[in-house]
């Protein structure tokens, strides 16, 4: 399985973004798809999910502001980005899990910035 992130850049604070995530294979055969984010100096976090049921899971410090979405047509796994701040600063992983396989994209840099 490979995942290609792609959408990164550097934002205004206040600003919006959307990442895409596209896969190798069938994104709705993944257990569980999501993003990660590791910025400078900190572990790398969960920020938002798919569970294996549908559901969708976000991190608290960024409920209300990003979503999660995925297009059955394009193949593709979008976070929807919006009043970003500069504690958004991170490198954004797309990830999957299926059938005890974990997989992650290479990285796309958010640098939010007046």
């Amino acid at each position: 399985v490979q995942l290609q992130a792609s959408g990164g850049g550097l934002v205004q604070p206040g600003g919006s973004l959307r990442l895409s995530c596209s896969a190798s294979v069938n994104i709705f055969s993944m257990n569980i798809m999501g993003w990660y984010r590791q910025a400078p100096g900190k572990q790398r976090e969960l920020v938002a999910m798919f569970s294996n049921l549908g559901s969708t899971n976000y991190a608290d410090s960024v409920k209300g502001r990003f979503t999660i979405t995925r297009d059955r047509a394009k193949n593709t796994m979008y976070l929807r980005m919006n009043s970003l701040k500069t504690e958004d600063t991170a490198v954004y992983y797309c990830n999957s899990f299926r059938s005890g396989e974990n997989y992650w994209g290479q990285g796309t840099l958010v640098t939010v910035s007046s």
